[in-house]
């Protein structure tokens, strides 16, 4: 016990040896401290701090909305911007999202601080995270690069049809981490920026024309030549196919049971799909009158009686 006295700072032990009765009258100059505090006086800086601490709070909501408000609106500025100058509607997107993010950061910091809160120590903490953070976000981030490289070697643009990643469809924004795809059937796709940017991408509008291509079977004893004359002035009568290159028939081969013809023709994109089932449709219907026929698959059967 009297090397543990020994130990301690000398008002440490005052305290611990004082007698009963000098502890009990310093309890009781404390308790007579306390009840002869002004307590109108600690009301009212209680008040104050209560409204002060109100105020701030009411300011910085002003500040959250008024920035968000400020956000859209330099947003709709951005939007009439790329307008006049008939930016690409990808990097339209793109740089909405960046803008949005970035600016909506900024407020939170201005609300933070305007709420009292030291930013400097946020900035501080949150660059002693940053390497934790952009670890664990490493694939976020490669999603980002991502959406920057298509910006920039632009494989694909928002309303082209394309197929990735065992993906197909029309795309209908890039943003700052995934690309939205929306298929035929109007399902929505989301594929992320880094695995899209890296893979190929088969893209089938990004090129004003396309080669249409039908291969039909018709019957050994036919005539070829009838065929084909009468398949190109059916396509010549189509105005949505091409002049230039002209359409061309071919015979592709001599099949077991048919004689197969391949038709190419030309034509705008955008009328790919129309071309060709009218087509398909009009090949059945007109064919026949000219004597031309469509086989079904034939097998001799020769039966030997013994």
């Amino acid at each position: 016990m009297g090397i543990l006295l020994q130990t301690l700072p000398p008002e440490h032990i005052d305290k611990l040896i004082v007698p009963d009765s000098i502890q009990k009258a310093r309890l009781a100059d404390t308790i007579q401290q306390i009840t002869s505090l002004d307590i109108e006086q600690v009301l009212t800086n209680l008040v104050q701090q209560g409204c002060w601490v109100a105020l701030k709070i009411v300011l910085a909501c002003i500040i959250y909305f008024l920035g968000r408000w400020l956000i859209r609106w330099i947003i709709r500025l951005m939007d009439k911007a790329f307008e006049r100058r008939n930016a690409d509607v990808s990097l339209r997107t793109f740089l909405r999202s960046l803008v949005n993010v970035v600016m909506m950061i900024v407020v939170l910091l201005v609300v933070v601080q305007t709420l009292g809160i030291n930013t400097t120590s946020f900035i501080a903490l949150f660059a002693s995270a940053g390497l934790a953070v952009g670890m664990a976000l490493s694939g976020t981030l490669q999603n980002f690069a991502g959406g920057v490289v298509v910006l920039l070697l632009r494989p694909y643009r928002v309303g082209d049809y394309i197929v990735a990643q065992g993906q197909s469809g029309v795309v209908d924004a890039i943003g700052l981490f995934m690309t939205r795809i929306r298929t035929t059937d109007n399902r929505t796709i989301y594929v992320p920026n880094n695995t899209i940017s890296s893979s190929i991408i088969d893209n089938y509008t990004q090129s004003d024309t396309r080669r249409l291509s039908w291969s039909l079977s018709v019957s050994y004893g036919d005539d070829v030549d009838v065929a084909r004359a009468e398949i190109v002035k059916m396509l010549q009568a189509d105005s949505r196919i091409l002049a230039e290159p002209a359409p061309v028939v071919y015979v592709d081969a001599l099949a077991e049971s048919s004689v197969n013809l391949l038709i190419r023709v030309w034509v705008k994109t955008s009328d790919y799909w129309d071309v060709y089932y009218a087509v398909n449709e009009q090949l059945y219907k007109e064919l026949p009158k000219y004597g031309i026929n469509f086989p079904f698959p034939q097998m001799d059967v020769h039966v030997k009686q013994q």
